[in-house]
């Protein structure tokens, strides 16, 4: 049986929420952040090298990172490609675009907000605060405001296209793209801004398998 090695508030909610669509059994291990840091605790490292989640172990095989662990899932058990187009079809272009973009496109400015976030609130020096939240106050004007404005016109623009990523059949780019659109949205993307966004948002989290999903480990929480 597939083991889901779950790290709290992390990209393996979205794993969850593909197993829960395939209908396919799994267990879950999960794992809880260290309350300081929010880092993955070292019993990870123990699956995977790197100490990181998602990563699941399935007939011997471990495999981490989300967009490898989503292509084997459905290269696995998507026996009739329910959740990924057919090849060839301009939909299996989109698909491939939006499962891609979001860790490499959408999530570095996340990113980059998460920490200079965690950088201002950091404990420091009385007379080193106003330097820092200077700092901080420009990277936020000149590039997390901006990618950020940047990344959801662009998505709420293709989502007046199509009800979903990547047309008009709910694929597996929409999981994977959840995670990054629900923290851009905690992050200061303004969801009266991108109604569009929103509302794929909302649709995602009344689906059932994200239900199932988050009613086995919690409440998924804010994403990291």
């Amino acid at each position: 049986m597939i083991t889901v090695h779950h790290l709290e508030y992390s990209r393996s909610q979205r794993v969850l929420c593909l197993l829960e669509e395939l209908g396919v059994p799994y267990e879950i291990k999960v794992y809880k952040r260290n309350p300081k840091t929010m880092l993955a605790p070292p019993e990870l490292k123990a699956v995977h090298p790197l100490g990181k989640s998602p990563v699941i172990t399935d007939d011997g095989q471990t495999i981490a990172e989300s967009g490898a662990i989503i292509e084997y899932l459905l290269d696995r058990y998507d026996t009739k490609n329910l959740l990924r187009p057919a090849v060839g079809t301009p939909e299996r272009l989109r698909y491939n675009y939006w499962l891609h973009y979001a860790e490499g496109s959408l999530m570095p400015p996340l990113l980059v907000a998460l920490i200079f976030g965690e950088v201002q609130k950091a404990k420091m020096p009385f007379f080193v605060k106003p330097i820092v939240k200077g700092m901080v106050g420009k990277v936020r004007s000149f590039y997390i405001g901006p990618q950020i404005k940047l990344h959801y016109g662009f998505m709420d623009q293709e989502l007046q296209k199509t009800p979903w990523f990547a047309g008009h059949q709910f694929t597996a780019a929409d999981i994977q793209m959840s995670y990054p659109v629900d923290a851009g949205l905690s992050r200061g993307a303004s969801a009266g801004q991108y109604p569009k966004v929103q509302d794929f948002m909302s649709r995602i989290k009344q689906r059932p398998a994200w239900q199932k999903a988050e009613a086995k480990v919690g409440d998924f929480g804010m994403p990291i």
